[in-house]
């Protein structure tokens, strides 16, 4: 069995993005999807820094963190 082309690998990881983009942004996403999108960017590199105009900040928004003020 030969190895696959570099054309073939680009095509697959392309198709894979692509198909994950498409399940999450359908609201089908299951709990195994979303991990797998999770660990498909983490493999690639791909990382986030949270704001107030993006979603993994609106995300931490939402998490009850303990804060060190002790009136929250």
């Amino acid at each position: 069995m030969s190895k696959a082309t570099t054309a073939a690998m680009e095509a697959l990881h392309g198709a894979l993005a692509l198909a994950l983009a498409n399940k999450i942004a359908s609201g089908e996403a299951t709990a195994a999807d979303l991990a797998v999108a999770r660990q498909f960017l983490k493999d690639n590199g791909i990382d986030a820094v949270p704001t107030d105009s993006n979603g993994l900040g609106k995300l931490a928004a939402q998490l009850p963190f303990a804060t060190d003020d002790p009136e929250e």
